[in-house]
C-alpha cells in the first residue's frame, strides 16, 4: 500500500547507504545521483557552515543536471571539542578517535539541501544532536576496530550498528546521527507539495468490513 503520494521526482545526491536507508523507511521513492563535488574544498570554514554549505554545493551539483527534480543534498561531521573527526584512514585513527570519545559529549551535525531548479527553490539548513558516550574498556575499543564498521563512518563508529552499545545517550534527532533529519526534510518536502501523505485508507477498511488487526 502506497502511503505517500509524490507529486514530483526526488533525487539523492549522495551514495550514502544509511541516507539511503532513512528515505526508504520514511516510505519515498527517489533516484540516486552522486554529486561530483570534492569535500576537501571545503574545509578552511567553520563546522556549521562546512556542512550547510557543502550539503548546498552537493545539491547544486546534481539539480543542474535535473532541473525539474527535487534534489537532496548532505554533509555529516562529528565535532568534540572543536576538533572535526572524519572517517578514520586506519586502525591507529580509529582508536585515537574511540578515546576522544570515550566517556564525553560530541556533536554531530548535519546540512541539507533541497533545490529545485526549475522552481526557483533552495532551501538549506543544519540539524545539530548531541551523543553521550560510556567510558570504554581498552578490550571494548580493541574488538570494535577489529570489525569493519568503523572505517567509513564519520567519528569512527555507527549509532545504528554494533556501535549502539557504546552510547550513553543522545538528545536530538536520532536520524540526524544516522546521516540525515529524515523529520526536518520530510517536513520541507511536504510543506513544498513536493509530497503528500495518504488520509482515510483504515476507514474506507473498516467501514467495509476489513479487519485490520
Amino acid at each position: 500500500m502506497k502511503i505517500i503520494n509524490q507529486n514530483s521526482h526526488i533525487i539523492l545526491a549522495s551514495l550514502s547507504p544509511r541516507r539511503k536507508m532513512l528515505l526508504e523507511n520514511a516510505g519515498l521513492e527517489f533516484t540516486i545521483v552522486p554529486s561530483r563535488i570534492k569535500e576537501e574544498n571545503f574545509y578552511d570554514l567553520d563546522p556549521k557552515n562546512h556542512v550547510k554549505i557543502l550539503a548546498n554545493a552537493k545539491a547544486a551539483d546534481v539539480a543542474k543536471k535535473y532541473p525539474g527534480s527535487w534534489v537532496i543534498g548532505a554533509d555529516s561531521i562529528v565535532l568534540i571539542n572543536k576538533t572535526i573527526l572524519e572517517k578514520p584512514k586506519s586502525i591507529g585513527d580509529a582508536r585515537r578517535m574511540l578515546n576522544l570519545l570515550s566517556g564525553n559529549t560530541h556533536v554531530v551535525l548535519t546540512g541539507y539541501a533541497i533545490i529545485s531548479e526549475e522552481k526557483s527553490h533552495f532551501f538549506s539548513d543544519v540539524v545539530m544532536s548531541n551523543v553521550a558516550f560510556k567510558p570504554l574498556t581498552s578490550d571494548e575499543m580493541e574488538w570494535y576496530i577489529q570489525t569493519s564498521e568503523p572505517y567509513d563512518k564519520a567519528g569512527g563508529y555507527a549509532i545504528q550498528g554494533l556501535g549502539s552499545f557504546m552510547i550513553k545517550s543522545i538528545n536530538g534527532s536520532y536520524s540526524n546521527i544516522v546521516g540525515l533529519p529524515v523529520c526536518e526534510v520530510i517536513d520541507h518536502l511536504y510543506q513544498q507539495g513536493v509530497i503528500t501523505r495518504e488520509t482515510g485508507t483504515r476507514e474506507k477498511k473498516i467501514s467495509a468490513g476489513v479487519s485490520l488487526s
